[in-house]
């Protein structure tokens, strides 16, 4: 088999994965979305959710200095 072929087949397998994989991603955000729905139609707020998720997903030391960024923003617009 000539490099060119070996190359060829090489690239074709990676195309090949790349798709397998964003078929399962998308897969993966359609469970995500009955997720969000499920907890909708329980009753909660699937925005509040996903604030808390990206909360969640910071550093301690970000989500607080973004807290009191907040908070400092918050009183200077009197909405304390």
């Amino acid at each position: 088999m000539s490099e060119g072929n070996i190359a060829a087949d090489q690239l074709r397998l990676l195309i090949e994965r790349i798709e397998r994989l964003e078929e399962e991603k998308k897969g993966i955000g359609d469970d995500i979305k009955d997720v969000y729905l499920e907890a909708k139609a329980t009753g909660y707020d699937p925005k509040i959710m996903r604030q808390i998720i990206r909360l969640r997903k910071m550093q301690p030391h970000d989500r607080q200095e973004m807290e009191a960024i907040l908070q400092t923003y918050l009183s200077a617009l009197g909405m304390e």
